[in-house]
């Protein structure tokens, strides 16, 4: 479904269902709360680079409430990198299929009468104002329901049947945020949760188990596809901006970028979907090297694209899933922020530097606008980190991990 279009189902039909739903909470008779939950539903129906950043609240509940089965609902296009990370069965897994409106609407009623049928002690909504996460939050019939809430904040209204209320807290890191959704479960002060934070990069992230067989077939690949020379470090570019145009950086700098990496001696891959290849064609066209290749749509699966993570030495990338990713190949990487803030959606990986310019209007996606940025497409915030101090910053991790 178009984004535009899933924004304005969201504000005028989930706002009046939710506004149903809250009257509707405010006449029932509310339930009495299990001591010990025996099943946990988790609502992260986001971008697929959300369920890595949200392992740190997986880990939490897992230890929390050791003995109940957690659930995840997410969409179909995310489930599968939920299934590579060690957080739940993958029988657990619900999904939600968005390809179409019509799809959609089937999905999500078989969707509510599963969710009612598994009868849920606790739902854990982690979207922060999308309408949506919180009409199944309710759907769910579960006791316990947390989610974010604006409290005395002007945010966009989600109903007032979230009976554990977080403030939501655009200055503080969103998997700090997601463990406030854990821990509110049992507190009382109002706000929920009071506790102090600590930095995000102190949070763990699992690595992916890649094998040696895994690694030499990928390489296979490079060779006969591509006559790669495995000689050379590989240094991977992913151009596009994904779903949101406006984090992209200009097309123009990936072009400097590229053609100066190549003479100091690297490979340089251009990664992404299929959908990117005009992308990539053009970087290839300007760079006009062997050492330049087009790997867009290469990879099929998620997986394949952590082992293309693995076998090279640095990640260059826009805002988005592969900077996230490359924590569970703890692949170096230069992630490129501006219309959103590293402060809150920094990638985990340590081995990760995030470049932000941090003009007066970014960030300028929140969760106040619904991501929908009121920028005329002149992202500054992104053209002000210039090709010559991303080259710098690579080239110094490159000599760092090298001697390491």
């Amino acid at each position: 479904m178009d984004l535009e279009f899933q924004r304005k189902v969201d504000r005028y039909f989930g706002q009046f269902l939710c506004r149903i739903f809250s009257i509707i909470n405010r006449v029932c008779k509310k339930a009495e709360v299990k001591k010990t939950p025996e099943k946990i539903l988790v609502i992260l129906i986001s971008e697929m680079g959300s369920l890595v950043l949200a392992h740190p609240m997986f880990a939490a509940i897992k230890k929390k409430y050791s003995h109940a089965s957690i659930h995840v609902l997410v969409f179909e296009k995310n489930r599968e990198i939920l299934e590579l990370l060690p957080d739940l069965p993958a029988i657990n897994i619900l999904t939600i299929n968005n390809v179409s409106l019509y799809q959609f609407i089937k999905d999500t009623v078989k969707t509510i009468f599963k969710l009612r049928r598994l009868k849920f002690d606790i739902v854990i909504d982690c979207e922060l104002f999308a309408r949506i996460s919180s009409i199944f939050s309710f759907m769910a019939n579960a006791t316990v329901r947390a989610g974010f809430h604006p409290y005395t904040q002007e945010g966009l209204y989600r109903g007032n049947f979230i009976n554990r209320p977080v403030l939501y807290n655009p200055y503080q890191h969103i998997s700090h945020q997601f463990l406030n959704l854990v821990n509110a479960i049992n507190s009382t002060s109002v706000p929920k949760v009071k506790r102090k934070v600590s930095d995000a990069h102190e949070f763990e992230i699992p690595v992916i188990n890649i094998d040696q067989t895994e690694i030499r077939l990928m390489e296979k690949r490079l060779t006969e596809n591509f006559g790669t020379d495995l000689s050379r470090k590989i240094i991977l570019l992913n151009p596009s901006g994904g779903i949101l145009s406006i984090r992209a950086w200009p097309i123009n700098y990936y072009f400097r970028l590229a053609q100066e990496l190549i003479s100091k001696g690297y490979t340089v891959g251009i990664t992404g979907l299929q959908s990117d290849k005009p992308l990539a064609d053009k970087i290839i066209s300007y760079c006009n090297d062997e050492n330049c290749i087009d790997l867009t749509g290469f990879t099929k699966k998620i997986r394949e694209m952590l082992v293309l993570f693995k076998i090279s030495s640095l990640l260059i990338t826009n805002d988005g899933g592969p900077g996230h990713f490359s924590a569970l190949t703890r692949t170096p990487a230069i992630v490129l922020y501006g219309p959103e803030t590293p402060l809150l959606y920094g990638t985990l990986n340590k081995f990760a530097v995030n470049m932000y310019t941090g003009l007066s209007c970014s960030p300028c996606l929140t969760a106040y606008n619904h991501r929908n940025s009121p920028c005329d497409g002149d992202n500054q915030c992104l053209k002000q980190i210039a090709p010559e101090s991303v080259i710098a910053k690579a080239m110094g991790m490159m000599t760092i991990h090298t001697k390491n």
